[in-house]
């Protein structure tokens, strides 16, 4: 009986070990097979006849901060920086021109018709009761839904490319957009979530806003790729640096965007502002880049900011990564901007950075995986 039992337990532990075998071994097959077919579509992506696929496929896995060993496989890095090069030089060298904006109150010229660079007027006093100058575009693109305002003056809508959808925070007032900074920058230090500096400024929402070094994805928020100016004096940098894409405001609420050096920052009157030095200046004094040359950049998430002509701030953020967005390119950004009336306006950072929280509730679908990312400045929407 004993002999029985014994037999029957080993019979029990062979069939046990086949069944793993053979599962061990399907598994092992279905992982080949994955690999071999991922390694077969990017083969196609990267070699095969479309030059356009191509060369979205090298833009978007250049610009993350872990997936630039994809491209590598295939391209040399002189063909890469062949790829990645835009036409035409980033301009972003011209002044502001501040007498573009015109904020209510702030003008003692509201009577008088503005006409854009790009050739769109705005007439004060056409639309509502208030003299609130009419600075919409004539056709705005098409939204999906968009949630309630907060209040009057926030509202937030839902944008929607072929390749991507997200969200804008069109936020009325420019004084209630502030920059959030950390108090240390450093190795030794670390950034905030944005959560963390909603909480800390007693902020309503914000968007992320400019790089920090972040190699292999492994950056921890506290050493920004740019300059920082946080009380009209320059907290990270330096005054005789030129940083590309630097986006700040000045004292009387007024973006501005450029490349430019940190004493030039601080001439213009920035008191609070960023960079990121990937850029590109999307638009400037009315005239979007893309009349101009082409942007580039792959299919990401993305993150922005705009301001229009009446002085109303746009924080955008949409989504990529994913398998219904796969993201923007800088010409989309840039174009979507410009639709929705912004005089000036600035990439910021994107991919797993790029986030946006407002009233307590994350609008966007976020590339990060490991909840959110460590920040070393942000853009904030402060209570009326």
């Amino acid at each position: 009986m004993k002999k029985n039992i014994g037999a029957q337990r080993r019979e029990r532990k062979r069939k046990i070990l086949r069944f793993a075998g053979h599962a061990g071994i399907v598994l092992l097959t279905l992982v080949v097979f994955v690999v071999a077919g991922l390694y077969s579509v990017m083969l196609v992506l990267a070699k095969g006849p479309s030059t356009t696929a191509r060369d979205l496929f090298v833009r978007s896995v250049m610009e993350t901060s872990a997936a630039k060993f994809l491209a590598r496989m295939y391209f040399s890095e002189e063909e890469i920086n062949d790829i990645v090069s835009v036409v035409g030089e980033d301009n972003g060298e011209d002044k502001t021109d501040t007498s573009l904006i015109v904020i209510p109150g702030q003008s003692d010229n509201d009577d008088a018709q503005e006409t854009l660079p790009f050739g769109g007027t705005v007439t004060p006093d056409t639309n509502d009761e208030t003299g609130t100058p009419d600075t919409q575009p004539d056709d705005p693109p098409e939204t999906e839904g968009g949630a309630a305002p907060v209040d009057s003056g926030v509202e937030i809508v839902d944008v929607k490319g072929p390749t991507y959808y997200g969200k804008m925070i069109v936020v009325k007032d420019p004084s209630r957009v502030v920059v959030g900074t950390l108090p240390n920058y450093g190795e030794s230090y670390k950034g905030k979530s944005l959560r963390t500096f909603i909480k800390d400024y007693g902020a309503l929402g914000g968007i992320n806003a400019g790089g920090f070094v972040d190699d292999m994805g492994s950056g921890m928020g506290a050493v920004p790729d740019g300059i920082v100016i946080s009380g009209g004096k320059i907290v990270w940098g330096s005054a005789s640096t030129k940083y590309k894409c630097v986006v700040g405001f000045d004292k009387n609420h007024i973006l501005h965007v450029g490349n430019m050096t940190g004493s030039q920052a601080l001439e213009r009157g920035i008191v609070e502002g960023l960079s990121f030095s990937r850029g590109p200046v999307l638009i400037q004094n009315g005239v979007p880049e893309t009349t101009k040359r082409t942007l580039g950049g792959g299919l990401n998430p993305r993150t922005a900011i705009g301001q229009r002509q009446d002085g109303a701030i746009l924080l955008l953020v949409v989504n990529g990564r994913q398998a219904n967005a796969m993201g923007a390119t800088n010409d989309d950004i840039c174009n979507l901007l410009a639709s929705y009336g912004a005089v000036n306006a600035a990439n910021l950072d994107g991919g797993s950075s790029s986030l946006m929280v407002y009233n307590g509730e994350t609008l966007n679908q976020s590339a990060y995986i490991f909840g959110e990312r460590k920040l070393p400045n942000v853009f904030l929407v402060m209570p009326e």
